[in-house]
């Protein structure tokens, strides 16, 4: 296969499968890419991600990526963060999420953060990610739904609760607590069952998409404008994970999801992350 793609909570690998034909793995975390890079790959799609207890991928390994001449896109999850960090470099971002982390209008993390079940439990999702309650409260504005001062109250509610405390459920019951219209708030509670956005998964599929036109229209060699650095950490990067060779995709795939136990994660928050 010419294509690897990470991914997990924000969309299956069945359903991604269904746009893109591509080797699809677990979340990436540190060393994942850098072993995927040893394959040669024409591209490596980013969607979901590890973090806390297990170390992100690195910049520096989608860095030595590109500059070997691989792809790397990005989107909706840690892709869209590590894109807008990397898009100066020449890392492709995809998506609204991107767009609004590359722009400024979102900083935090956070943002994109959901716990979620193991991969054989199928990624099921635990919490909302604050991205898609954003686009979801915007869209019950803009049909009618909810005032702005009550989807501006959601809103900022959202934000203050701990990333895995994020569902409509408990959102709802401060906005209640707090003197919220219950008219109104009942109304969003029948119309989010289904008029919810799912921004992530949308950024996703258009990411696949991307790719998928670009191999079509040929898709040659990256090319970069900075120099790769082999510093002492890079060094030691290669070392911890140069140990492991893949002989065929299936092994690929067999050694990564067996490298971690999955808790709930985030793209990405992972319990054990």
């Amino acid at each position: 296969m010419s294509v690897y793609v990470f991914t997990g909570p924000t969309i299956s690998s069945l359903d991604a499968s269904r746009v893109l034909k591509a080797v699809y793995l677990l979340p990436a975390a540190e060393g994942d890419v850098y072993r995927v890079t040893l394959q040669r790959p024409q591209a490596i799609g980013i969607i979901d991600g590890y973090f806390q207890s297990v170390p992100a991928v690195r910049h520096k390994e989608i860095l030595w990526a590109m500059s070997r001449g691989i792809h790397v896109f990005g989107s909706a999850s840690m892709g869209a963060l590590r894109a807008a960090e990397l898009a100066a470099f020449g890392m492709e971002g995809v998506g609204a999420i991107f767009e609004s982390f590359r722009d400024g209008m979102l900083n935090d993390d956070d943002e994109v953060a959901i716990v979620h079940g193991s991969a054989d439990a199928g990624f099921r999702a635990a919490s909302e990610a604050l991205v898609d309650i954003r686009q979801t409260l915007r869209k019950a504005e803009r049909v009618g739904v909810i005032s702005m001062k009550l989807g501006t109250a959601l809103q900022r509610i959202g934000k203050q609760l701990f990333y895995p405390d994020r569902t409509y459920p408990v959102i709802l019951r401060f906005a209640s607590e707090n003197g919220s219209p219950q008219a109104e708030l009942e109304r969003f509670r029948v119309w989010l069952r289904k008029g919810r956005v799912n921004q992530k998964r949308q950024d996703a599929l258009a990411m696949l998409r991307l790719i998928r036109r670009r191999l079509v229209e040929g898709l040659p060699p990256k090319t970069v404008t900075y120099s790769f650095e082999h510093t002492a950490m890079w060094e030691s990067l290669c070392r911890k994970y140069s140990d492991v060779r893949f002989d065929s995709d299936a092994e690929l795939s067999r050694r990564v999801a067996n490298r971690r136990t999955v808790i709930p994660s985030y793209w990405l928050a992972r319990k054990e992350r």
